[in-house]
């Protein structure tokens, strides 16, 4: 993986914080890391756009992932 991809996955994974509600802990983070990359890592970051990306593809999620996704729903 190039450090533009890298750099890229990062910034996209921090842009989780917002579209989760207010906070994501770093393990939360973790656990969407794999999910992000494989089903949302195209989604522009803001407005929820991640989340909603994510709970498309819930039946797809990890289990841990499913967790955090069911923690930030409202």
């Amino acid at each position: 993986m190039t450090r533009i991809a890298i750099l890229a996955g990062a910034l996209a994974l921090s842009a989780l914080t917002p579209a989760l509600a207010q906070e994501i802990t770093a393990t939360e983070r973790a656990a969407c890391q794999a999910d992000y990359g494989k089903y949302c890592k195209g989604t522009m970051p803001g407005g929820g756009r991640i989340i909603r990306c994510l709970e498309s593809h819930y039946d797809k999620l990890g289990d841990a992932c499913k967790k955090v996704v069911d923690a930030h729903k409202k």
